[in-house]
């Protein structure tokens, strides 16, 4: 509740800073101008808020948009309509605070480990310009995120010396050593086997919670947006609007354990019969 503040006659009142840290607004996107023309939106109609330091999932069938979603958080994408405000300011171009990875970890093959997870700050500012000057305590914070997701003695390892599992680790690691308010996951584990996906949801379920910066993931594994959300959304098919939203009432910490448990697959079969009943068409309800 906001406390109301006198101001004096004829002086403009304070600006009210929104609560939301992410805040979209009817917000639509068509991709050029003779498809908004025609009426032909990728996404519409989509209304998020998302309080500071929440995980939000985002789900639903290939195509309806979520990747979309992820480029107009990222200002990577500009809407047709509606407005977007990140941090309480709104979102013009492409955004400083986020870090991103995707399923492809994408990593430099001639740089090492500790020379890839250091990138964005040798390229980005104001980092960049103090690169030289601090880069011993810059080399020491991308070490340290090493050590926490298990690549501590990896550091000088190429990426082709490193499994699948480790290049993601390393992926995430850079994504983060900007130290951004808010991380976008795109499929981040969706290449991996099933054990090592595992036990990145739980790296990452740690990061998270030491740091608590925001955190939206898109994925196509539901027990994965379980597990790791505070809320999940799923998406309609294209244009892709938000149809659902389940918050997920599971206690925290989240062990592996209780992927096992009835009330967690019973949170599982839900959202899949959302997902079934998007696919065909038929009408579905927000919970």
């Amino acid at each position: 509740m906001h406390k109301e503040s006198s101001t004096a006659p004829g002086s403009t009142p304070p600006v009210q800073k929104t609560d939301w840290f992410v805040d979209f607004k009817d917000v639509w996107l068509a991709y050029n101008a003779l498809l908004l023309a025609e009426n032909h939106f990728a996404v519409e109609a989509i209304d998020l808020q998302i309080k500071k330091g929440e995980f939000i999932a985002i789900v639903g069938p290939s195509g309806c948009g979520k990747s979309t979603f992820m480029k107009l958080a990222t200002g990577l994408q500009k809407p047709s309509m509606g407005t977007i405000n990140i941090d309480g300011q709104p979102v013009t171009g492409p955004l400083k605070i986020s870090g991103m990875a995707f399923q492809a970890p994408s990593l430099l093959p001639w740089r090492t480990t500790l020379s890839n997870v250091l990138l964005p700050l040798e390229i980005v500012e104001p980092f960049r310009s103090q690169f030289k000057a601090k880069r011993k305590e810059f080399e020491e914070r991308a070490r340290s995120l090493l050590q926490k997701v298990g690549l501590g003695g990896y550091e000088d390892k190429f990426p082709w010396q490193l499994s699948g599992g480790m290049q993601q680790r390393a992926s995430i690691c850079r994504a983060l050593i900007h130290e951004p308010k808010m991380l976008l996951l795109d499929e981040p584990f969706g290449a991996l086997d099933a054990f090592t996906r595992e036990e990145l949801w739980c790296i990452l379920r740690d990061l998270w919670t030491e740091q608590q910066f925001n955190v939206i993931l898109v994925t196509h594994d539901l027990r994965e947006s379980v597990f790791l959300a505070d809320t999940v959304y799923v998406m309609s098919k294209s244009p892709g609007r938000f149809v659902v939203r389940r918050e997920i009432d599971l206690p925290r910490p989240r062990e592996l354990e209780i992927t096992y448990t009835k009330e967690f697959g019973d949170i599982v079969h839900e959202l899949r019969s959302h997902i079934g009943a998007v696919r065909t068409g038929t009408t579905v309800k927000a919970s």
